[in-house]
């Protein structure tokens, strides 16, 4: 593991213990040691990533103060003709499969279909698990230890609506398995394999 990963491991580590003892704790004297912790864990993440400390800031109040790794659901929409779903993002121009953080009140296979509509105008059901994905193992370039929970979902036959969040994609489009984009987000084609598997009836993935 080269050093920035391994330092951005530490300062998820240290973000994770300082996030939860301030959950936790009634202590003031605690809860002043893990601010410094908090701290400690931004400036970390600034050196692991390049960024300035102060551009972290906004982060302290949302991912810093998050116990435990952020989860995310994609949702793998496969059509009767066998073609895949993909989205071109607007952060980096590669095709991606939709999808997002999971929030607060929903089930994942309900976060998956969610993303799906807002950044497609698609709706689609949940059908089969794929696999569960730790980011730190499938090529993924964010400094924060996420868990990937990809979803072998079906297109509803409902009026394709205008993506509520189309600030965040460029293109949508429909690929058969062989005509799969090779410009793929970081991760994503790794993850190609199991969502076709899933798909032909396979067990869902998960990291060992």
């Amino acid at each position: 593991m080269i050093l920035a990963q391994q330092l951005a491991l530490w300062a998820d580590r240290l973000r994770d213990v300082s996030a939860m003892g301030l959950h936790f704790t009634r202590d003031p004297y605690d809860a002043e040691h893990f601010r410094v912790v908090q701290q400690v864990a931004i400036e970390m993440m600034a050196a692991a990533t390049g960024e300035p400390p102060e551009a972290l800031e906004p982060l302290r109040e949302t991912v810093f103060r998050r116990p435990t790794p952020v989860v995310g659901a994609d949702a793998a929409i496969i059509d009767a003709g066998g073609r895949l779903l993909l989205i071109r993002r607007a952060d980096n121009d590669l095709w991606a499969v939709p999808g997002g953080a999971i929030a607060v009140g929903e089930t994942p296979a309900e976060g998956a279909e969610r993303e799906a509509l807002e950044e497609t105008g698609v709706q689609c059901r949940a059908v089969k698990l794929a696999g569960v994905f730790d980011s730190r193992l499938w090529g993924s370039r964010s400094a924060h230890h996420l868990y990937h929970l990809v979803f072998v979902c079906e297109p509803v036959d409902a009026p394709v609506n205008a993506p509520s969040h189309a600030q965040e994609v460029h293109e949508v489009g429909w690929f058969c398995e062989q005509d799969i984009p090779a410009d793929l987000s970081p991760g994503h084609g790794e993850r190609m394999p199991y969502i076709w598997r899933a798909w032909r009836g396979g067990e869902p993935h998960f990291d060992r």
